[in-house]
C-alpha cells in the first residue's frame, strides 16, 4: 500500500509511541511541520485506509498494581465463538478477547481472553463469573498465568513511499 512522504514521516513519529505530553498530536505535528488537526486527520485517514490496523496503547499492568495476569483459553464450537466472544469482551476485567485458529491435536482452543487482576484469587473469581454468565462453563478451558513480562512495542511500518500529489 502506497503512502505519501508526509504520512511516512508521521508513521515514523508514532512507531515509538505518542509523546507523553498534554497535546501529543500537536507535538508530533510540530516535529514534522503539521498542525494538530492535520496529524489527527491523517491518522484517521490511515486507519480508514487500513494502513494502520490498530491504534491503541500498551499498558504496563504491573506498575499499576495488577500482578495476576491470565490468558484464559476456551474450546468453543465455531458457530458460537463470535457471539460468546463478543459477550465476554464486554466485561470490564477482560482487556483482550479474540479468536484464533486451533492447532490440533495439541491446542484445541479458539477463544482467548486476557484478564488482569491484583491477585490470582480475584482473577479466578472473575473467570468463574465470566464462565457462569456467558455459558463458557460448558466448554473446556485453561488458565495460563503470566510468570514474566515480555517487552511490548507498537507496530513497525515498512511502507513504500509514493510521490506527493501536486
Amino acid at each position: 500500500m502506497w503512502v505519501s512522504e508526509t504520512d511516512r514521516e508521521l508513521l515514523a513519529e508514532i512507531e515509538g509511541g505518542l509523546p507523553l505530553v498534554r497535546d501529543p498530536y500537536a507535538e508530533i505535528g510540530r516535529r514534522i511541520g503539521l498542525s494538530e488537526a492535520d496529524v489527527i486527520d491523517r491518522l484517521r485517514a490511515l486507519v480508514d485506509r487500513g494502513v494502520i490496523k490498530r491504534f491503541g496503547l500498551v499498558v504496563r499492568h504491573r506498575e499499576l498494581g495488577y500482578l495476576a495476569n491470565a490468558m484464559v483459553v476456551w474450546d468453543v464450537p465455531d458457530d458460537l465463538v463470535q457471539t460468546i466472544g463478543q459477550r465476554a469482551g464486554t466485561y470490564p476485567f477482560v482487556t483482550l478477547c479474540y479468536r484464533r485458529p486451533r492447532r490440533l491435536p495439541r491446542w484445541p482452543y479458539n477463544l482467548f481472553c486476557m484478564i488482569h487482576g491484583r491477585d490470582r484469587i480475584t482473577v479466578r473469581e472473575q473467570i468463574a463469573r465470566l464462565n457462569a454468565e456467558t455459558g463458557l462453563d460448558d466448554y473446556d478451558h485453561a488458565v495460563l498465568f503470566s510468570r514474566r513480562r515480555f517487552k511490548q512495542c507498537g507496530a513497525q511500518y515498512g511502507i513504500r513511499t509514493a510521490p506527493e500529489a501536486a
